[in-house]
Formats: structure tokens, C-alpha cells, sequence
């Protein structure tokens, strides 16, 4: 069985049987979908993945602390900017 680790509401990590539905990096405290262009491209240069996360879902990654991809969810990053 393949255990994947995502990140917790609580920002820790745990122990998952199920892969992670959306990808983040640590620094930057943002999510996004795993098919992000942005984030595609900074892996694809070697940056990035030293950095990445993973949460099992939306509720997750924004209770962590994480804030939404202006790329990727350019409506949930307005939601989140107008919330500011």
C-alpha cells in the first residue's frame, strides 16, 4: 500500500492512503490545483519541489493557513483577496 503525506488543517503532516487533492509550497503558503501551470513550470525549472505540499482538500490547505493560486483558482483568490 503507498502512503502519501499531506498537510492537516493544523498545518501538520499525517499519513494518507489517498493522494493529495491539491498541491502547495511551504514558503509561498499557497495551493492550487496539481495541474497548475505555474507550478508545473517552476518544477520543470528544479525549483519548487523542495517546497511542496499536499492537502486533501480546499478546507484543508485554507485552515493550514494557505491562501488560493491567482492562476490556477482565480475565483477563490478573488473571494480571497476581497476578504482581506
Amino acid at each position: 500500500m503507498t502512503a502519501y503525506t499531506l498537510l492537516g488543517g493544523a498545518g501538520h503532516p499525517y499519513r494518507s492512503a489517498t493522494p493529495g487533492a491539491l498541491g502547495g509550497h511551504r514558503g509561498n503558503r499557497i495551493y492550487g490545483r496539481l495541474d497548475c501551470r505555474t507550478a508545473l513550470r517552476a518544477i520543470a525549472r528544479g525549483g519548487y519541489v523542495a517546497h511542496r505540499v499536499f492537502f486533501a482538500d480546499e478546507t484543508a490547505a485554507i485552515a493550514a493557513g494557505y491562501r488560493p493560486c491567482a492562476v490556477c483558482l482565480p475565483e477563490q483568490y478573488r473571494s480571497w483577496k476581497a476578504g482581506r
